[in-house]
C-alpha cells in the first residue's frame, strides 16, 4: 500500500515535491477509473469499458489484457496512449476521506518525489499552500465532483439494463483465452428502449457516455498489438540491452500521432 499522508504544515512545511516524469507508478494498472467529463477525449485513443464495484458500475480505461500489466506504459515509463486518465494527472497527490466524511489533500510520500532539497514547496513563506499545490487540489476536487455525476449516469444505465458483460477472447500461445470482469453498453437493449425510457436516459446525460464507450471499442485491437510489442521488447532485453518497443502501428488510422 502507498504511504498516503495528509498534507499539513506540521509535516510538509520544510519539504518539497517534484512533478512526475514517468508513468511507472501506473505500470501495474490494467484499468483506470474515468469520469464522464473526460470520456470524449479518452474514447479517441483508449478502449473504455465498465467494471462492477459494490453492485454499481464504474467506467474505466481498459489498459491491459491481464491483471497487473498496463500496456500503455512503456518499459522506460513513457505513456503510449494519446490521452492520460485524469486519475493519474494529480500524482503524487490524491484526495482521501477522513472519518467524518471530509476530503483532504494527501501526498504519496514513498513516491520518490518528496524531498527537502529539490522541487516545489508545499507551503509559501506565509504558511499558505503554494499555488502549485492549490492548483492540484482544485484539479482533484473537480474530478471528485464529476465522479458523483458519473455514478448517477451509470445508475440510470444500470436501471434500464443497458450494461452487459464484455467477454474478450484472446489468441495466445496457450490457445484461446477469455478476459472476464469487463462490461460494455448493450447497443441492442438501447435500441429497444421505449420512448419514455430513452427520454429518461437522455435527460440523465447518459447518451454521451454510451456513444463514447461504443466508439472506443475500436481501440481494443491496439491492446493486442501493444501486448505483442511488450513481449518482443522483453525478449529483446533478455538478449541485449535493447528493450525498445516498435510503436509504428500506433500511427495507423490517424487517431494518434507521434513526432
Amino acid at each position: 500500500m502507498a504511504n498516503l499522508q495528509a498534507v499539513s504544515k506540521e509535516r510538509h512545511a520544510g519539504k518539497r515535491w517534484q512533478r512526475y516524469s514517468s508513468y511507472s507508478f501506473a505500470a501495474a494498472d490494467a484499468v483506470a477509473a474515468l469520469v464522464v467529463q473526460e470520456l470524449p477525449k479518452a474514447c479517441m485513443s483508449l478502449p473504455i469499458g465498465f467494471i462492477s464495484m459494490e453492485d454499481r458500475y464504474v467506467p474505466v480505461a481498459v489498459q491491459g489484457l491481464a491483471g497487473g500489466k498496463n500496456l500503455f506504459v512503456a518499459p522506460d515509463g513513457r505513456w503510449l496512449g494519446g490521452y492520460v486518465p485524469a486519475s493519474y494527472r494529480g500524482y503524487p497527490f490524491a484526495l482521501a476521506n477522513t472519518e467524518d466524511g471530509q476530503q483532504v489533500l494527501c501526498v504519496i510520500e514513498d513516491s520518490g518525489l518528496i524531498s527537502e532539497l529539490e522541487g516545489e514547496v508545499f507551503f509559501d513563506e506565509g504558511g499558505q499552500p503554494s499555488k502549485a499545490v492549490s492548483d492540484v487540489l482544485n484539479f482533484l476536487s473537480q474530478v471528485a465532483a464529476n465522479r458523483q455525476a458519473t455514478q448517477n449516469i451509470c445508475a440510470v444505465l444500470q436501471k434500464h439494463e443497458l450494461i452487459q458483460p464484455w467477454l474478450i477472447k484472446l489468441q495466445t500461445e496457450a490457445g484461446e483465452q477469455t478476459v472476464q470482469g469487463l462490461f460494455r453498453v448493450d447497443e441492442a437493449a438501447l435500441n429497444a428502449l421505449s420512448a419514455e425510457a430513452l427520454d429518461e436516459v437522455r435527460k440523465a446525460g447518459a447518451l454521451p457516455m454510451v456513444y463514447c464507450q461504443l466508439l472506443s471499442m475500436q481501440h481494443l485491437q491496439k491492446l493486442g498489438q501493444l501486448a505483442q510489442q511488450h513481449a518482443a521488447a522483453q525478449a529483446s532485453s533478455l538478449q541485449t540491452a535493447d528493450g525498445e518497443l516498435d510503436l509504428e502501428f500506433l500511427n495507423d488510422g490517424g487517431t494518434i500521432r507521434f513526432s
